[in-house]
């Protein structure tokens, strides 16, 4: 209960230093704020783009395109031919002429397909598995391309393996981008501390004499250090959501262009909570080894 008591009087004591300050801490908060706003930023998009690719590359799909010369009858047999190799697949035919009207719709292709003595397109069929690994596949795709009046076989699901590889990829440069930048955080922690214990050098000596430990002269600075991290944290997670909302209309409006609905999400409660503890945790580290290392040059 004592020791509970000591630290809420050194947490009262670093925020009423703050507020003595306001100039000097809001310009403090706002660099770690920034430098912190980078990676939660990063990992706002990532998480974002990661939801988006899960969402389009969860059911694998293999388009199985038919000669254009196949009979209707022909076509007709080839699908339960697939279902038997791709067994429970759900698979949806698209005739030539489904297709031909979708291109039609465009303006910009109407003329060109109008101009064309024939129908360009072939019968298709759409396969749709619920879960298939990359051998997997790449096998079925083989026996597909094998059956009668198949001209062309192609997984679908290729463009988003190779979304996944750049999301990993991301990540790992976003873990680096966090990990420079929170040794930055440590650095201006630990040069405010360093200041701050120059500014109140004599405050500390006449502690001393009174009879003051070090612990309880160390204890009012760790908590300056975690407020100044914390607060930081909670300029960096507002910059997040202005960001947020800034992206938003411009990602809605590239998602319409695929024929996707997508909404661009801001952190969750549980990141908010992480970006808040790490930024903190930072400014502690920081004040604490400012701490140990110049206070012992303090008579």
């Amino acid at each position: 209960m004592r020791w509970l008591r000591l630290q809420m009087r050194a947490g009262l004591r670093a925020a009423r230093q703050m507020a003595r300050q306001p100039f000097n801490t809001l310009l403090a908060a706002l660099v770690v704020g920034i430098a912190a706003a980078l990676p939660a930023t990063g990992y706002m998009l990532l998480g974002n783009l990661q939801r988006l690719a899960g969402n389009v590359s969860a059911a694998p799909e293999i388009s199985v395109f038919m000669r254009p010369e196949a009979a209707p009858d022909v076509v007709k047999a080839t699908q339960p031919r697939i279902a038997s190799l791709a067994a429970g697949a759900r698979i949806e035919l698209i005739p030539r002429e489904a297709a031909l009207k979708r291109f039609r719709d465009n303006d910009a292709l109407a003329e060109i397909l109008d101009a064309l003595p024939e129908n360009p397109f072939a019968d298709a069929f759409i396969v749709r598995l619920d879960d298939a690994d990359a051998a997997q596949l790449e096998a079925l795709r083989e026996k597909l391309t094998a059956l009668p009046d198949v001209e062309h076989v192609q997984l679908d699901s290729a463009w988003a393996k190779r979304l996944d590889a750049m999301i990993a990829l991301g990540r790992q440069a976003l873990l680096m981008l966090g990990g420079v930048l929170g040794l930055g955080l440590v650095a201006v922690t630990f040069n405010t501390i360093r200041l701050q214990l120059l500014t109140q050098r004599d405050e500390i000596e006449v502690s001393r004499l009174l009879g003051a430990t070090d612990a309880w002269i160390r204890r009012p600075f760790h908590w300056f250090g975690a407020l100044q991290g914390l607060l930081g944290g909670l300029l960096a997670g507002a910059l997040t959501l202005a960001a947020t909302h800034a992206l938003a209309v411009p990602v809605a409006g590239l998602a319409g262009l695929y024929s996707l609905e997508f909404v661009l999400h801001p952190l969750d409660p549980l990141a908010w909570a992480v970006l808040l503890g790490l930024c903190a945790t930072l400014g502690l580290l920081g004040a604490s080894a400012s701490v140990r290392r110049h206070l012992s040059r303090i008579a």
